[in-house]
């Protein structure tokens, strides 16, 4: 680790992820989410605050470690394309709950589903325990692709 890079910094890192969570509280469940006719497998809306907080937590742990690597041409990817799929992780809430567009939102979570992927894959190169971080967050976002899609096909 270069001695520029503080480990401490790796608490700004962890945070990071959280603002994209601040756009979403803006647009939490309302009565349009409420009258949504949901499959039978769909988790109960108190499950989702915890598993975003745990998720956006080791998201942001899984960034910093990248960055303790010091400046490379490899972390500045990494680091880049992670921002991406934050970008879009921010964009699904506004999407799908503020704008009621199912189909739009199915295509952010897809593309930030690939973003993600492709996350991995970079933080692999430089860090390997930081890419395997991310794994439960590609989990739950492919559990929360599926939801969307159905949420679509049953309301669309």
């Amino acid at each position: 680790m270069p001695a520029s890079r503080s480990r401490w910094f790796v608490l700004l890192w962890a945070l990071l992820p959280f603002l994209a969570a601040l756009g979403g509280a803006a647009f939490p469940p309302d009565q349009w989410f409420a009258a949504l006719a949901k499959p039978s497998w769909q988790p109960p809306n108190y499950l989702f605050g915890p598993v975003w907080t745990t998720l956006y937590l080791m998201m942001g742990i899984a960034a910093g470690l990248v960055w303790l690597r010091g400046p490379s041409p490899a972390v500045r990817a990494a680091l880049v394309v992670f921002a991406g799929q934050l970008l879009l992780n921010a964009l699904w809430t506004p999407v799908f709950f503020g704008a009621h567009a199912l189909g739009a939102a199915l295509i952010v979570i897809v593309l930030m589903w690939l973003a993600i992927t492709l996350t991995i894959a970079l933080f692999w190169r430089v860090r390997p325990l930081a890419a395997a971080l991310l794994l439960p967050y590609l989990a739950w976002v492919s559990f929360a692709t599926a939801l969307n899609a159905a949420l679509w096909r049953l309301n669309g």
